[in-house]
């Protein structure tokens, strides 16, 4: 990030001279902080971009490509997060800090920043490799570094966004999701969650299960003839009951519960399971992935999450009124023990919501 270094030692001027100090309000600084009721606004980054004409024309072509980018991608949701951790770390870069004000002093560094790193984040996002190298999956990663991968990735990618196109907004959206669920059954079955931090050359064997998955589930897209009913919402049974389809359970109950729009689950990993006769009970530890701010103690936070919030200890607390938030790419945890009955083709989840969970964990970042 170029700017970056200049932006902090004309910060760094501003506390080592104090008598210089510009103590105007923001408002007088920023030409449409008025007329665009930017104090409305909480993020003084926000506050900037709205009272700036530079700014807010930059951030308007940044929006396009990031819904272009969002346009190509057959999981959107990933991109989402991405593009909220790239934020804070703008504005962390650019010496913004949480809900910090901004001195009047540093205002026009800031700005400078703010503008160069917004276009050539607009510059990168139009490139169409970035998708690739943006992924934070070791699945995603290793896919990315090996080239036959990366064309498998890609055809089966287009494919399915050709596919969800024919569907309306909510029928797409529940695509999306189903897509990413195959997706994290996909990295189970290669073995390659919990491999975060393991180097990529240590997990070649890796490669022929995903460039098989890969393959399999571009013949089924291919075999459904542009049809994306032949492909999305049948809902089938799980062929046993384990991590598999305890994420399948998970969608069910998010779809119930209309939590597409606030959250994604980013991995399930199976902790414990008992089979008896025609019933199991499959005890797994889920993490999600917040998409769009919701109150911690909320209808939203119990049905999507299965519990309220204290996010200043980070545990799952009681249901009493709270005026916290969870922001973009926030992470929680839960683990819950999830029912299943055993039907012809497979097995079915009874289990119809969230709670209770057995344990919760808010994480305070992606």
């Amino acid at each position: 990030m170029r700017a970056i270094v200049l932006a902090i030692v004309a910060i760094g001027i501003g506390l080592a001279h104090p008598a210089c100090a510009d103590d105007r309000p923001i408002g007088d600084l920023l030409p449409l902080f008025d007329k665009n009721h930017c104090g409305n606004f909480k993020d003084p980054a926000d506050q900037i971009f709205c009272g700036d004409p530079q700014l807010a024309d930059a951030a308007a072509k940044m929006n396009i490509a990031i819904q272009q980018r969002l346009n190509r991608l057959p999981d959107r949701r990933h991109a989402i997060e991405e593009n909220a951790q790239w934020i804070r770390e703008r504005n962390s870069s650019c010496g913004i800090f949480g809900r910090q004000a901004v001195r009047s002093q540093d205002i026009d560094s800031v700005k400078t920043c703010l503008r160069q790193e917004t276009e050539e984040r607009t510059t990168i996002l139009d490139d169409p490799n970035f998708d690739c190298l943006a992924t934070n999956t070791t699945a995603g990663m290793l896919i990315c570094s090996e080239p036959s991968l990366a064309i498998a990735n890609q055809e089966l990618g287009d494919r399915v966004v050709a596919l969800m196109s024919k569907l309306r907004d909510d029928d797409a959206r529940d695509a999306f999701a189903e897509y990413g669920r195959w997706t994290r059954a996909r990295d189970r079955k290669c073995g390659l969650v919990g491999k975060d931090n393991v180097p990529l050359e240590e997990l070649t064997s890796s490669e022929d299960c995903l460039a098989e998955s890969l393959s399999e589930k571009t013949k089924e897209v291919v075999a459904a003839k542009g049809d994306p009913k032949r492909v999305f919402g049948r809902n089938l049974p799980s062929p046993s009951p384990d991590a598999d389809a305890v994420d399948a359970c998970v969608g069910q109950i998010h779809l119930a519960n209309a939590c597409q729009n606030f959250i994604r689950v980013s991995r399930v990993t199976e902790v414990d399971r008992k089979v008896t006769g025609q019933d199991a009970m499959v005890k797994a530890d889920v993490e999600m992935v917040v998409l769009s701010p919701f109150a911690a103690c909320s209808p939203i936070a119990s049905g999507c999450t299965g519990t309220c919030w204290d996010l200043r200890s980070g545990k799952a607390g009681p249901a009493t009124p709270s005026r916290d938030s969870f922001a973009v790419a926030h992470r929680v945890r839960i683990e819950k023990s999830f029912a299943f009955q055993k039907i012809a083709g497979g097995w079915r989840c009874s289990s119809e919501a969230l709670q209770p969970v057995d344990l919760g964990i808010a994480l305070s970042g992606p």
